[in-house]
């Protein structure tokens, strides 16, 4: 017996990345793709017979229209600013009840960080994915 099943239900995506850079040096934003993407026109398969590499243009992965809210830097000068990560949770909760008022429910949120790895280093990023449901229209 052949089901044809089609997706219920569409997802969307939102990152946030806040820097975590000493002195206030990195860039924070939060980023929502206003296009969508098709992985298969960038997946290629894999075998012991056939391992030839994955050609896909970077140009074509590229996603060209998105929004780009920014958010503030988690240290300054003087350090860790707690006022700037109260102000990205205000802006990134706006964000969140946007897409709710849009028919959007909040699905999943997955977090990671990159972190300075000692002297020298500089660098580090906080970046969190919101991962937002709806039925299909």
């Amino acid at each position: 017996m052949y089901l044809d099943v089609q997706a219920q239900v569409e997802y969307k995506v939102i990152t946030s990345v806040e820097s975590i850079v000493p002195n206030g040096l990195g860039r924070s934003r939060l980023i929502s793709a206003n296009e969508d993407k098709d992985y298969k026109e960038f997946t290629s398969s894999q075998s012991e017979d056939d391992n030839t590499r994955n050609k896909s243009s970077r140009g074509e992965i590229r996603v060209k229209s998105f929004d780009e809210t920014k958010l503030l830097n988690f240290y300054n000068i003087g350090g860790i600013r707690f006022q700037n990560i109260a102000a990205n949770d205000a802006v990134i909760t706006s964000k969140i009840n946007t897409m709710i008022e849009e028919g959007w429910e909040l699905a999943f949120v997955t977090s990671a960080v990159e972190s300075d790895a000692g002297k020298g280093d500089g660098q580090g990023i906080f970046i969190t994915r919101y991962i937002f449901k709806r039925p299909k229209a």
